[in-house]
């Protein structure tokens, strides 16, 4: 025992060899390695405390989550301001359609003209300056938010660059002391085992190995052996861990600190400066509505434009209305007609024989050279006494002597009329015959009367219509629907909604051409509202409104916008396809427009009633598509010429507005 106690101290007593010195103390040598080798001018460290996070092995995590914060607040305004941008564009979109639709509107006959109209063109125009301010406020935001998206796009791959390098060089000085400590606990434990092996712990006995039991001296040796081997690989890995830790203290740490740092400040500046320019966007929207609603005063104070205030305090009610009385001075009748009872020709005689007495032939209110029996002919009035000097225009129900000489005062004139089975008869046999009606119509408006396929006359053209552009229509008319449009499509409205195949099932040609006649001689006097005069033939309107659409020289939906129309129809998404319709449609001349809206929403009135007319939209668009785009094109796109149609018809008040 002496022995041994004397071996143990000799073994305590002997020097560690110089591979064992500080490696226990490591953690010391390493936070010394720290502070000699700081980053230099790591840019942000405004104070200890923020130089201390960066320089610790923390310092990167928390750059990358602030960065990660910085990309989500610039991704946020930017989808602020895409939203603001919709918004603003649609409210401009609409206020721009309905400063279009306003303007249109008060130049119709039916609104208040003068004074009145150009004050509120006026008010109109002010408002539609207005929608260009906010349309150049949308396109701007629009801008700024995709700045902004590409600005955070670019940031945050900078941010998973450097995520990965500056972690990958914390993961490898991570490992590497960790294969230290394990190194290290390698190391003392062998060295503790060597330890008892040499103090002579006799209690193990006889170790046995692979070749038998080994003595006290063999596995005292064994140990250290290990020892030494273990000793060794401990060195290496303190060595390698030193080298890691300096180079990510000195280079690789401050670099990832410093690209992370740049590009938080980049991040955060875009941002800024897009919140800035949104600040002087708005200042400049507001101001250039004030400026549009209230201008400032010129040089000399003088205005260039007037203020909405000003020109709505402008109108004067009082002069406009005298202006507009004052235009039908040259209508009013200067002298007052007598008032005084004229009996007819044809009843007189019955009750006042008296008043149908012959004048002298000397009387000068009574040619001369009229022969004797025109005096007493039952059916001469007082506007064939006064011969010929004005020309009068005969109504539908009048029929015209056969020739020339009948019109003049050469014998007696032979006067015909017409009972109710249509037989001509004579004049004696119509003084027996008992009057209903007068020989003329009362109707002022022209259309034909119940006899009309006896008495129709070859009426002349004086106004045309068929034929007839809509330009020079609205510039001769004044209205942008054509007269005879609108006449059609109020009868249909009225008598055709539930007629079975209306629009699909022909009229008869001799009505339709008699109807033609009549709106080409004057379609002002033309009157619908009455089924007399169309023949109580709802087809035969309905005929006629396809071949004045058929017969324009420019189709409705014009030669210039045909391939327009074809290639919207291509599209196959329904929203798509009606929007660019919708595009297309807009861009028509205003006639065109006023007249296709009044059509389509009258189409959509006649498909609600399906049920009844079994006349649905797809029915429709056939019958209307080469109607209203025109014929001579491609056969090949007569389908797609139906489609579009069929979809300004399913789309009417998304397309149109209703009023």
């Amino acid at each position: 025992e002496s022995q041994d106690r004397s071996s143990a101290e000799v073994a305590r007593s002997m020097p560690v060899p110089d591979s064992h010195v500080g490696y226990h103390t490591t953690e010391g040598a390493l936070e010394s390695d720290r502070a000699q080798h700081a980053p230099p001018n790591v840019p942000g460290n405004e104070s200890p405390e923020v130089d201390a996070v960066l320089r610790s092995d923390v310092g990167i995590n928390t750059l990358l989550t602030r960065l990660k914060q910085s990309v989500a607040s610039a991704r946020e305004f930017a989808a602020f301001l895409k939203k603001r941008s919709s918004l603003e564009e649609e409210h401009a979109q609409g206020m721009k359609k309905l400063c279009k639709g306003s303007h249109e509107s008060s130049r119709r006959p039916d609104n208040r003209q003068g004074g009145y109209a150009q004050h509120y063109n006026e008010v109109i125009g002010i408002h539609d300056r207005l929608t260009d301010n906010g349309i150049q406020f949308a396109l701007s935001l629009h801008q700024m938010q995709e700045d902004l998206y590409d600005l955070a796009l670019n940031i945050e791959r900078g941010r998973k660059q450097w995520k990965q390098t500056g972690l990958s060089a914390e993961k490898r000085v991570q490992d590497s002391e960790t294969l230290m400590e394990k190194a290290k606990a390698k190391y003392d434990s062998l060295a503790e085992d060597y330890d008892r092996a040499r103090t002579g712990d006799k209690q193990s006995g006889r170790v046995f190995g692979l070749k038998g039991p080994k003595s006290a001296a063999q596995h005292e040796e064994d140990l250290n052996r290990k020892m030494q081997a273990a000793d060794s690989d401990y060195a290496s890995k303190v060595q390698i861990a030193q080298t890691q830790r300096q180079e990510l203290v000195v280079t690789q740490r401050p670099q990832a600190v410093r690209a992370i740092l740049d590009l938080i400040h980049e991040c955060d500046s875009g941002l800024t400066l897009q919140l800035q320019k949104f600040a002087n966007l708005n200042e400049k929207l507001f101001l250039s509505n004030g400026l549009c609603v209230s201008p400032l005063n010129g040089h000399n104070n003088e205005q260039t434009q007037r203020s909405l205030r000003d020109v709505v305090y402008q109108i004067d009610n009082a002069q406009d209305l005298n202006y507009y009385i004052a235009s039908f001075a040259t209508r009013a009748s200067h002298q007052p007609t007598e008032i005084k009872y004229q009996p007819h020709p044809l009843v007189a005689p019955a009750h006042q024989p008296a008043l149908i007495q012959p004048r002298s032939p000397a009387d000068p209110a009574v040619p001369s050279n009229l022969p004797d029996d025109f005096l007493h002919h039952p059916h001469t009035t007082n506007a064939q006494v006064s011969g010929s000097s004005q020309e009068q225009y005969p109504s539908p129900g009048y029929v015209p002597p056969q020739n020339a000489s009948e019109q003049q005062y050469q014998g007696s004139p032979r006067q015909h009329t017409f009972p109710a089975n249509g037989e001509p008869i004579s004049t004696q046999q119509s003084s027996h015959t008992q009057l209903s009606s007068p020989l003329y119509p009362q109707s002022s408006m022209l259309g034909p009367s119940q006899n009309s396929d006896l008495t129709h006359p070859d009426l002349p053209p004086l106004r045309p219509v068929f034929g007839v552009s809509l330009d020079d229509l609205l510039k001769r008319d004044g209205s942008a629907i054509p007269l005879v449009v609108y006449q059609c499509l109020q009868a249909v409205d009225l008598f055709g909604l539930d007629v079975e195949g209306i629009y699909r099932l022909s009229g008869s040609a001799m009505h339709v051409s008699k109807l033609r006649a009549i709106f080409d001689n004057d379609s002002s006097q033309v009157d619908f509202r009455n089924p007399e005069s169309f023949y109580h033939d709802v087809n035969s309107v309905a005929g006629l409104l396809k071949q004045f659409f058929r017969d324009l020289p420019d189709p409705l939906l014009t030669h210039e916008h045909f391939q327009s129309f074809v290639e919207a129809a291509h599209i196959e998404d329904d929203v798509t396809r009606r929007d660019s319709l919708h595009a297309i449609v807009n861009s028509l001349p205003d006639p065109n427009y006023a007249t296709l809206r009044a059509l389509t929403l009258h189409l959509h009135r006649v498909q609600e009633h399906s049920a009844a007319n079994r006349m649905n939209a797809g029915n429709l668009a056939i019958c209307f598509g080469p109607t209203l785009m025109g014929t001579g094109h491609n056969i090949a796109d007569a389908g797609w010429q139906v489609k579009a149609i069929e979809t300004i018809l399913h789309n009417t008040y998304q397309i149109f507005d209703d009023d």
